[in-house]
């Protein structure tokens, strides 16, 4: 009851993004849906492989969902909370029944469209439009589908409760019980994961050169769904592995950027610039490193299957516009975070009578400088990974 009401009296940006992952989480439970219809036209292991290819959507929206709770306002720890029981822990637990609420109200208005495309539900436009697609012809397995929808609401809750637990130990935090002193901030020490990003990206990219050397590209193993062709396992595993390396070295490159800002002499707004780059190294550079990772996977897919292959099919489609859907809007929304956790710092600036073109400068200059550095790389990735796939 309680999340319920602070959901309720949210800002409306908060309700926004809420909607917007009830949106996420509609589109992925109709995906779910439409592979549980596959499966009951033409069982074996084509419905498997179907099922398979809903990973990446799922995991899309559970990321997205744990972007948008980190950005709750209402699960944020305050002074006086813990007063009244609502400590560290319980913020945890509205923060996974927020989440949850969300994404359920998403899988329901799945499950209404899909029963309303197959003709189970009847007064509304486009009554049975899809009946011979979904199996109308064939009674729906409740609990099959039940249990589908229910992938994306406990994945992201459980997500959104992990990533808000609390951390005693964390730097910089303020232990319970102190008066009021916090602890002073060191420099932000530098991400440990750009070796170990290049490494995976270099291996991807190894790999994906030697699956298209080595045999068919397309065909050969896992078909996409909605009517284009398969792509073998070397092809994915290279794949998968290029986006893990984008994915870990982002906040690397991040920090990195933060660092040339601040060299050869900087002044005040090159200064700030750098030394915010470096503290949100961590929060936007995974999302940036994500955004990356897409972007190169869907030019590739696009000299993949250029040519006279068959055309992508609407559910093919709908999970590429949810993957990258959700991957703009997690970066969005994470930077909305790093603009709210810094608050207070511009609020101190604007004090001691800094000039707010100075801190939109500032801004500019961030957003000019990641945007010089990671769209240079996403597309040679892109272009180191299609090459291989190119006829």
């Amino acid at each position: 009851m309680l999340a319920l009401r602070l959901a309720r009296g949210a800002h409306p940006g908060v309700q926004v993004r809420r909607l917007l992952v009830a949106a996420a989480s509609a589109g992925t439970g109709f995906l779910l849906l439409c592979t549980l219809a596959y499966a009951m036209q033409y069982p074996g292991t084509g419905s498997v492989l179907r099922l398979a290819w809903c990973v990446a959507p799922i995991a899309a929206t559970v990321y997205f969902a744990v972007a948008v709770a980190r950005t709750d306002p209402g699960t944020r720890p305050r002074p006086g909370l813990s007063a009244v029981g609502l400590g560290p822990g319980r913020l945890m637990v509205l923060a996974g029944i927020s989440t949850a609420v969300a994404c359920t109200l998403g899988s329901l208005l799945a499950l209404l469209f899909f029963l309303h495309l197959r003709g189970d539900l009847s007064g509304l436009p486009f009554d049975g439009a899809a009946a011979g697609l979904l199996a109308g012809d064939r009674p729906l397995p409740l609990a099959a589908a039940l249990t589908l929808l229910t992938v994306v609401p406990l994945a992201a809750s459980a997500a959104s409760a992990t990533a808000l637990r609390p951390r005693p130990g964390k730097a910089g935090a303020r232990p319970r019980g102190d008066e009021g002193a916090e602890e002073p901030a060191a420099p932000a020490p530098a991400p440990s994961g750009l070796p170990w990003g290049v490494a995976l990206l270099a291996a991807g990219l190894a790999v994906e050169t030697y699956a298209s050397g080595s045999g068919s590209v397309a065909g050969a193993g896992f078909r996409m769904p909605g009517g284009a062709s398969g792509a073998s396992v070397g092809v994915l595993a290279g794949w998968a592995l290029t986006a893990l390396g984008l994915a870990l070295a982002g906040p690397g490159l991040t920090y990195l950027c933060g660092r040339v800002l601040q060299a050869v002499r900087p002044g005040a707004m090159r200064l700030l610039a750098g030394r915010v780059l470096q503290e949100e190294a961590r929060r936007i550079g995974r999302p940036l490193g994500v955004l990356c990772a897409v972007a190169s996977s869907a030019y590739a897919s696009v000299v993949l299957y250029a040519g006279p292959l068959p055309g992508v099919g609407p559910l093919t489609a709908l999970g590429a516009l949810l993957v990258a859907g959700c991957a703009v809007l997690t970066l969005a929304t994470t930077a909305v975070e790093a603009r709210q956790s810094r608050a207070h710092t511009t609020a101190a600036l604007l004090r001691l009578g800094a000039p707010a073109t100075m801190l939109r400068g500032s801004a500019a200059l961030r957003a000019g400088t990641l945007t010089a550095v990671f769209a240079p790389l996403t597309w040679v990735v892109a272009e180191l990974a299609a090459l291989p796939l190119s006829p």
